[in-house]
């Protein structure tokens, strides 16, 4: 009798999180759907870094903008821009510009994957719903597959309604926990036709150094 019932605990253990898994992936679809529906995204952002064992408590703020691959992206004063070939990192506190080959590492997490990343290597599973200044999110939490990743989860707020991504909480093994939550989501912006060109002649002109790698 008890091997009968720690068996049906058992299936109903896996059944639950077997739809719990079903349910995540879903909403994630719709999320990656949704992103990928847009000719162009803005996301003004908020970025928070904590490891309470080596005393580290960061904030600071970023944007970027986004069309298909290409991305400029603004934070910690430098910006960063792709231009489908080339990523140009922009210094100017150096008054520096680095440019570099398209990164051909999968894993790398790039701007213009900050919105579909979760699509390949993680197990999904439905997490709490909070409600946030009026907003449902409900929180998906992903699992690395590789067992080597030095991160431990990632848990992923998602706008119930809009199906925006809200919020982004990152937890490594060795215990920091990095957090991204959206400030503004726009999409199908009006954007400049030459944003996501890289001017050398203007930076050379204003005394950059320019290095290539």
């Amino acid at each position: 009798m008890k091997k009968l019932i720690v068996l049906l605990v058992l299936f109903t253990a896996t059944a639950s999180f077997g739809q719990s898994s079903t349910k995540a992936k879903a909403l994630l679809d719709q999320v990656y759907n949704k992103v990928k529906s847009y000719d162009n995204i803005y996301v003004d952002f908020k970025y928070a870094l904590n490891n309470k064992e080596a005393n580290i408590n960061q904030e600071t703020r970023g944007d970027v903008t986004m069309q298909g691959d290409k991305y400029l992206f603004n934070y910690l004063g430098s910006q960063q821009l792709f231009d489908g070939n080339k990523v140009y990192t922009i210094v100017p506190e150096n008054e520096e510009v680095t440019i570099e080959d398209k990164s051909t590492d999968e894993n790398t997490i790039t701007p213009s994957k900050m919105l579909t990343f979760y699509k390949k290597g993680h197990n999904y599973e439905m997490d709490i719903m909070q409600n946030i200044q009026g907003r449902k999110i409900q929180f998906v939490k992903l699992t690395p597959i590789d067992t080597n990743s030095e991160i431990k989860t990632i848990l992923l707020g998602i706008d119930a309604e809009t199906k925006h991504i809200y919020k982004l909480i990152e937890t490594g093994k060795n215990g920091t926990k990095t957090t991204i939550t959206v400030n503004s989501f726009k999409t199908n912006q009006p954007l400049s036709k030459t944003l996501f060109t890289f001017d050398e002649s203007k930076y050379k002109n204003e005394g950059y150094y320019i290095l290539r790698n």
